[in-house]
């Protein structure tokens, strides 16, 4: 039987000296379309936008880091549109974008509120298509996590990477809260989603279910479970 084609289209912009994937998502039937985590590069994402045809209708924000939301105040500006996510609880990241813009050579980045906080739970529409809302603290408090059930697609932020997971060494993380989110919140969802992290190559939940060593099936029979020293921010 064939496979009948995915109602979303994805494309990925890595932006800021931090390589953080940025991804843009969009209804193919309606061409309506969200930037996921604009961290910097507006200029080019709106350009990327037009010269695909599509409508861009919100940004949507995984978490309050400087690379992932460091450039939505100033979309918000150019386009009008709403920042939805991440939740409340990142307000905190959020505030503190300016400063880390300025130690990352990002000097333009910007705090902002958000129009409206997720929750976990909450769903979002896009054209015609539905995004379900998952809260998965533990990189930070606030972090969320969007799926596309339809399209078996998950766009993680830095909870999940292709072979480890987000740090947990940064102010309010918590290492046991984010096993306990890729357990309880993404591995229901099914092996066979396919995930875009912040940043790195995609993957798939099956493939890290088997291979990740940190919080891959066999990894988490034992105990203390390793935490990754370094990496993707």
């Amino acid at each position: 039987m064939s496979q009948s084609p995915s109602p979303i289209g994805v494309g990925v912009v890595p932006v800021t000296p931090l390589q953080q994937n940025c991804t843009i998502v969009w209804c193919r039937k309606t061409k309506k379309a969200a930037i996921i985590d604009p961290g910097a590069s507006v200029d080019g994402l709106l350009a990327a936008v037009r010269q695909n045809g599509l409508t861009l209708e919100a940004i949507w924000i995984t978490h309050g880091h400087l690379d992932h939301a460091g450039g939505a105040a100033e979309m918000q500006e150019k386009t009008g549109l709403d920042i939805i996510g991440p939740h409340e609880a990142d307000q905190f990241w959020i505030d503190q974008i300016p400063a880390n813009g300025l130690m990352y050579g990002i000097p333009d980045a910007r705090s902002f509120t958000p129009t409206r906080w997720l929750g976990d739970g909450d769903t979002l529409t896009l054209g015609e298509t539905t995004w379900e809302v998952y809260h998965c603290p533990g990189h930070t408090p606030g972090h969320v996590v969007f799926f596309n059930r339809e399209a078996r697609f998950a766009q993680v932020g830095d909870v999940l990477f292709q072979g480890s997971i987000g740090r947990t060494d940064f102010p309010r993380s918590d290492h046991g809260a984010l096993l306990d989110a890729i357990v309880t919140k993404l591995w229901p969802l099914g092996d066979d989603v396919t995930f875009v992290p912040g940043h790195g190559s995609s993957s798939t939940f099956g493939a890290e279910r088997r291979s990740n060593p940190f919080v891959s099936d066999e990894a988490l029979k034992h105990a203390p479970i390793a935490r990754p020293a370094s990496g993707p921010s």
